[in-house]
């Protein structure tokens, strides 16, 4: 990134901090880790707003035990909560210098809902279609940087290349 845009590309890092933070309290951790619906997605109601997350361990009504069964839920939500604003963060390279503000928010949460959540429920909920495939991502291989990575590879194809002179 150019000096000048320095300052830019950090703000929209802060900012995407806060707006996947709100996102994941509201909606976003139900998506992730609630009631399992289909392998795909978890029921968008099981943790709204926080709702029941508490310090206590969950088990999901088909027997499974969220955090390894000794980790408090709220641990482990804000635990999770990191891995979320972590990914689409990741992707805000990608973009420096070339899109507006609010195209870059717009962006973040289409990122977080459409990809995101579905991927984190598949590959991290012990009822997740990827889990039962017997897929297992350690660190977040497949859910933080393999989607992070083919979404900036997306963005970076899709905006052409910077201009000369852009990053000066």
């Amino acid at each position: 990134v150019g000096a000048r845009n320095v300052i830019s590309t950090m703000l929209q890092s802060f900012i995407a901090m806060g707006l996947i933070s709100v996102l994941w309290v509201v909606i976003g951790c139900s998506l992730c880790f609630g009631v399992d619906i289909g392998g795909v997605i978890g029921n968008p109601l099981t943790f709204q707003m926080f709702q029941g997350v508490g310090g206590e361990v969950y088990t999901t009504p088909a027997g499974h035990i969220l955090g390894g069964g000794t980790i408090p839920l709220a641990l482990f939500a804000l635990f999770q909560m990191k891995f979320a604003i972590i990914t689409p963060s990741l992707i805000t390279g990608s973009f420096a210098e070339r899109v507006r503000f609010s195209a870059y928010m717009f962006f973040m949460m289409f990122f977080f809902f459409v990809i995101y959540c579905p991927l984190a429920h598949m590959t991290w909920h012990p009822e997740g279609l990827f889990m039962r495939w017997g897929v297992v991502d350690f660190a977040g291989g497949i859910v933080v940087h393999a989607s992070s990575g083919v979404a900036a590879l997306a963005g970076a194809i899709y905006l052409g290349p910077r201009s000369p002179g852009q990053s000066e």
